[in-house]
């Protein structure tokens, strides 16, 4: 059994699978510091606040020690149902960054591919036809080596 599992292991598509969950990972954590850090707080001075993400609705009571408070963290620990349509807002653009950077990824490659596929059929077409007049020479050349000498 560990045989069949080492084998299994170093196949080459469990290895990759294994990098691009390893870089997907790291691609993800640059995504959302984009999202968060940077397009979110613009976004948000546009909507009139710093932190987008603390845009929610209270679905519930609120505790007396914290009414009044925009703290979305301090109140979702509280137990307090809300509607946290920034924190929301704010994945939906982290999916739609990362979506796009996809879309570039993978139109980069197919131009690639389509690139190398023209090259090769180009490198694999028969090679061009000699002309008539190359033909008849190589013929009467042909001819007259085979005469005997005289």
């Amino acid at each position: 059994m560990l045989k069949e599992f080492k084998a299994f292991i170093m196949r080459g598509n469990v290895l990759d699978l294994a990098v691009a969950v390893i870089i997907g990972a790291a691609f993800g954590k640059i995504v959302t510091s984009l999202t968060e850090d940077v397009l979110m707080p613009i976004i948000g001075k546009i909507f009139g606040g710093l932190d987008f993400s603390s845009y929610f609705v209270a679905l519930g009571p609120v505790p007396a020690n914290l009414v009044g408070s925009s703290d979305y963290a301090a109140l979702k620990k509280a137990g307090v149902p809300l509607l946290g349509y920034g924190a929301f807002i704010t994945q939906a653009v982290n999916f739609l960054i990362v979506a796009f950077i996809i879309f570039m990824l993978v139109r980069a490659v197919n131009k690639l591919l389509a690139l190398a596929a023209h090259e090769k059929a180009k490198g694999d077409a028969p090679p061009a036809a000699d002309p008539a007049d190359i033909v008849l020479l190589r013929e009467i050349r042909d001819e007259l080596k085979a005469r005997p000498l005289a």
